[in-house]
Protein backbone atom coordinates (compact mmCIF):
# COMPACT_ATOMS: atom_id res chain seq x y z
CA UNK A 1 0.00 0.00 0.00
CA UNK A 2 1.27 3.82 -0.82
CA UNK A 3 0.60 6.42 1.77
CA UNK A 4 1.67 9.43 0.64
CA UNK A 5 1.37 12.75 2.74
CA UNK A 6 2.22 16.12 2.50
CA UNK A 7 4.24 15.63 -0.37
CA UNK A 8 5.70 18.60 -2.40
CA UNK A 9 7.94 18.80 -5.53
CA UNK A 10 9.79 22.35 -6.30
CA UNK A 11 11.78 23.09 -9.09
CA UNK A 12 13.36 26.28 -10.62
CA UNK A 13 12.30 27.08 -14.40
CA UNK A 14 14.64 29.82 -15.04
CA UNK A 15 13.57 32.67 -12.39
CA UNK A 16 9.92 31.04 -11.81
CA UNK A 17 9.78 28.31 -8.89
CA UNK A 18 7.47 25.86 -10.19
CA UNK A 19 5.56 23.87 -7.94
CA UNK A 20 4.84 20.59 -9.64
CA UNK A 21 3.11 19.36 -6.59
CA UNK A 22 1.51 21.09 -3.73
CA UNK A 23 0.86 19.28 -0.93
CA UNK A 24 -0.19 16.11 -2.54
CA UNK A 25 -2.05 13.66 0.26
CA UNK A 26 -2.77 10.02 -1.50
CA UNK A 27 -4.02 6.25 -0.42
CA UNK A 28 -3.55 3.75 -2.70
CA UNK A 29 -4.42 -0.02 -1.05
CA UNK A 30 -3.29 -2.74 -2.28
CA UNK A 31 -4.62 -4.02 -5.43
CA UNK A 32 -6.33 -0.95 -6.51
CA UNK A 33 -6.34 0.61 -10.49
CA UNK A 34 -5.91 4.03 -10.19
CA UNK A 35 -6.05 6.64 -13.37
CA UNK A 36 -4.30 9.73 -13.23
CA UNK A 37 -5.14 13.14 -14.82
CA UNK A 38 -4.67 16.36 -15.83
CA UNK A 39 -3.58 19.26 -17.77
CA UNK A 40 0.01 19.28 -19.06
CA UNK A 41 2.39 20.53 -16.85
CA UNK A 42 -0.36 19.47 -13.58
CA UNK A 43 2.00 17.31 -12.04
CA UNK A 44 0.37 13.84 -13.26
CA UNK A 45 3.82 12.49 -14.34
CA UNK A 46 5.93 13.98 -11.53
CA UNK A 47 3.06 12.52 -9.33
CA UNK A 48 4.13 9.16 -10.84
CA UNK A 49 7.85 9.06 -10.91
CA UNK A 50 7.57 9.46 -7.16
CA UNK A 51 5.54 6.20 -6.76
CA UNK A 52 8.25 4.87 -9.18
CA UNK A 53 10.81 5.86 -6.94
CA UNK A 54 12.44 7.51 -10.04
CA UNK A 55 12.79 10.89 -8.10
CA UNK A 56 12.51 12.25 -4.63
CA UNK A 57 9.92 14.84 -3.59
CA UNK A 58 11.10 18.01 -2.25
CA UNK A 59 8.69 17.67 1.06
CA UNK A 60 6.65 15.10 2.54
CA UNK A 61 6.80 11.37 3.07
CA UNK A 62 5.70 8.52 -0.01
CA UNK A 63 5.82 4.90 1.79
CA UNK A 64 5.55 1.71 0.03
CA UNK A 65 4.57 -0.77 2.31
CA UNK A 66 5.76 1.19 5.01
CA UNK A 67 8.76 2.23 3.82
CA UNK A 68 9.60 5.74 2.76
CA UNK A 69 10.86 6.19 -0.62
CA UNK A 70 12.17 9.56 0.17
CA UNK A 71 14.43 8.41 2.89
CA UNK A 72 16.03 5.48 1.25
CA UNK A 73 19.89 5.19 0.10
CA UNK A 74 19.95 5.23 -3.74
CA UNK A 75 21.24 1.79 -3.56
CA UNK A 76 17.99 1.16 -1.51
CA UNK A 77 15.72 2.79 -3.51
CA UNK A 78 17.27 0.97 -6.61
CA UNK A 79 16.42 -2.65 -5.33
CA UNK A 80 13.17 -1.64 -4.64
CA UNK A 81 12.09 -0.53 -7.65
CA UNK A 82 14.05 -3.56 -9.30
CA UNK A 83 12.26 -5.75 -6.84
CA UNK A 84 9.02 -4.13 -6.71
CA UNK A 85 7.91 -2.00 -9.34
CA UNK A 86 7.29 -2.87 -13.05
CA UNK A 87 7.32 0.59 -15.44
CA UNK A 88 5.60 0.78 -18.62
CA UNK A 89 6.23 3.58 -20.75
CA UNK A 90 4.75 5.30 -23.64
CA UNK A 91 7.92 5.38 -25.77
CA UNK A 92 8.16 1.37 -25.35
CA UNK A 93 12.02 1.56 -24.21
CA UNK A 94 13.20 -1.09 -25.83
CA UNK A 95 17.00 -1.88 -26.59
CA UNK A 96 17.16 -1.92 -30.89
CA UNK A 97 19.77 -4.32 -30.72
CA UNK A 98 17.79 -7.06 -28.74
CA UNK A 99 15.63 -9.53 -29.17
CA UNK A 100 11.84 -9.49 -27.39
CA UNK A 101 13.29 -12.31 -25.50
CA UNK A 102 16.62 -10.49 -24.47
CA UNK A 103 14.62 -6.95 -23.58
CA UNK A 104 12.70 -8.69 -21.37
CA UNK A 105 15.50 -10.96 -19.59
CA UNK A 106 17.12 -7.54 -18.98
CA UNK A 107 14.30 -6.90 -15.84
CA UNK A 108 15.79 -9.95 -14.36
CA UNK A 109 19.61 -9.00 -14.47
CA UNK A 110 19.47 -7.11 -11.13
CA UNK A 111 17.90 -9.64 -9.75
CA UNK A 112 20.66 -12.26 -10.32
CA UNK A 113 18.67 -14.68 -11.94
CA UNK A 114 20.26 -17.23 -13.32
CA UNK A 115 20.20 -17.65 -16.89
CA UNK A 116 17.89 -20.77 -17.35
CA UNK A 117 15.32 -19.42 -15.14
CA UNK A 118 15.89 -16.24 -17.21
CA UNK A 119 14.77 -17.87 -20.18
CA UNK A 120 11.79 -19.67 -18.81
CA UNK A 121 10.73 -16.80 -17.83
CA UNK A 122 11.12 -14.29 -20.09
CA UNK A 123 9.87 -16.91 -22.57
CA UNK A 124 6.89 -17.19 -20.09
CA UNK A 125 6.02 -13.62 -19.81
CA UNK A 126 6.17 -13.10 -23.58
CA UNK A 127 3.60 -16.26 -24.22
CA UNK A 128 1.54 -14.17 -21.22
CA UNK A 129 0.69 -11.14 -23.72
CA UNK A 130 1.07 -12.95 -26.73
CA UNK A 131 4.14 -13.14 -28.13
CA UNK A 132 5.94 -16.21 -27.95
CA UNK A 133 6.50 -17.08 -31.74
CA UNK A 134 7.81 -13.22 -31.56
CA UNK A 135 10.68 -13.96 -29.18
CA UNK A 136 13.26 -13.86 -31.57
CA UNK A 137 12.46 -10.78 -33.30
CA UNK A 138 14.38 -7.24 -32.75
CA UNK A 139 11.88 -4.30 -32.01
CA UNK A 140 12.11 -2.96 -35.22
CA UNK A 141 10.79 -6.01 -36.64
CA UNK A 142 7.62 -5.69 -34.29
CA UNK A 143 4.22 -3.44 -34.58
CA UNK A 144 3.94 -0.56 -32.34
CA UNK A 145 1.04 -2.91 -30.42
CA UNK A 146 3.84 -6.09 -30.25
CA UNK A 147 6.45 -3.74 -28.71
CA UNK A 148 4.28 -2.47 -26.12
CA UNK A 149 3.44 -6.11 -25.20
CA UNK A 150 7.36 -6.61 -25.14
CA UNK A 151 7.64 -4.12 -22.86
CA UNK A 152 4.36 -5.21 -20.65
CA UNK A 153 6.67 -8.72 -20.82
CA UNK A 154 9.03 -7.06 -19.47
CA UNK A 155 7.43 -5.31 -16.38
CA UNK A 156 5.62 -8.20 -15.23
CA UNK A 157 8.50 -11.04 -15.43
CA UNK A 158 10.44 -9.95 -12.12
CA UNK A 159 6.86 -10.48 -10.81
CA UNK A 160 6.71 -6.81 -9.10
CA UNK A 161 3.68 -5.40 -6.40
CA UNK A 162 3.18 -2.58 -8.37
CA UNK A 163 2.39 -1.52 -12.10
CA UNK A 164 3.19 2.18 -13.05
CA UNK A 165 2.41 2.98 -16.91
CA UNK A 166 3.02 6.68 -18.19
CA UNK A 167 0.53 7.00 -21.28
CA UNK A 168 1.38 3.27 -22.31
CA UNK A 169 -1.10 3.69 -25.35
CA UNK A 170 -0.02 7.29 -26.34
CA UNK A 171 1.40 6.12 -29.45
CA UNK A 172 -1.06 3.60 -30.02
CA UNK A 173 -3.94 3.89 -32.48
CA UNK A 174 -7.22 3.28 -31.30
CA UNK A 175 -7.97 -0.52 -31.99
CA UNK A 176 -4.13 -1.18 -30.77
CA UNK A 177 -5.30 1.31 -27.60
CA UNK A 178 -7.76 -1.47 -26.49
CA UNK A 179 -6.00 -4.05 -27.14
CA UNK A 180 -2.93 -2.95 -25.02
CA UNK A 181 -5.89 -2.08 -22.43
CA UNK A 182 -6.89 -5.01 -22.16
CA UNK A 183 -3.71 -7.13 -21.99
CA UNK A 184 -3.04 -4.53 -19.16
CA UNK A 185 -6.28 -5.40 -17.50
CA UNK A 186 -5.60 -8.83 -17.57
CA UNK A 187 -2.82 -8.53 -16.09
CA UNK A 188 -4.08 -6.42 -13.25
CA UNK A 189 -6.37 -9.23 -12.23
CA UNK A 190 -4.52 -12.94 -12.47
CA UNK A 191 -1.94 -11.14 -10.94
CA UNK A 192 -3.54 -8.71 -7.96
CA UNK A 193 -1.13 -5.69 -8.73
CA UNK A 194 -1.45 -2.35 -7.60
CA UNK A 195 -1.94 -0.49 -10.98
CA UNK A 196 -1.36 3.02 -11.83
CA UNK A 197 -1.39 4.51 -14.97
CA UNK A 198 -1.06 8.14 -16.35
CA UNK A 199 -3.43 8.99 -19.12
CA UNK A 200 -4.69 11.74 -21.16
CA UNK A 201 -7.82 9.42 -22.52
CA UNK A 202 -11.04 9.79 -20.94
CA UNK A 203 -12.80 6.91 -22.47
CA UNK A 204 -9.92 4.99 -20.53
CA UNK A 205 -10.26 6.87 -17.22
CA UNK A 206 -14.04 6.20 -17.29
CA UNK A 207 -13.54 2.39 -17.02
CA UNK A 208 -10.81 2.58 -13.74
CA UNK A 209 -12.45 2.18 -10.58
CA UNK A 210 -10.76 5.55 -9.16
CA UNK A 211 -9.26 8.34 -10.97
CA UNK A 212 -7.03 10.66 -9.41
CA UNK A 213 -7.26 14.34 -10.97
CA UNK A 214 -4.10 16.72 -10.33
CA UNK A 215 -4.49 20.55 -11.46
CA UNK A 216 -1.47 23.08 -10.66
CA UNK A 217 -0.56 20.33 -7.77
CA UNK A 218 -2.93 19.58 -5.93
CA UNK A 219 -4.98 16.20 -6.26
CA UNK A 220 -8.59 15.69 -6.09
CA UNK A 221 -9.55 11.77 -5.92
CA UNK A 222 -13.35 10.28 -7.06
CA UNK A 223 -14.60 6.64 -7.70
CA UNK A 224 -16.24 5.75 -11.10
CA UNK A 225 -19.76 3.56 -10.48
CA UNK A 226 -19.90 2.24 -13.99
CA UNK A 227 -16.43 0.95 -13.76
Amino acid sequence: MYELRGITKQYKRGKETVHALAGVDLTIPDGDRLVIQGPTGGGKSTLLQMLGGLDRPTGGSIELDGTDLARLSETKLTNVRSENIGFVFQSFNLIPTLTAQENVETALVPLKVKVRERRERAAAALESVGLAERAGHLPAELSGGQQQRVAIARALVKQPKVLLADEPTGNLDESMRDEIMDVLDTMWKEHGLTFIMVTHDSALAKKAPRVATIRKGRITVKENANS
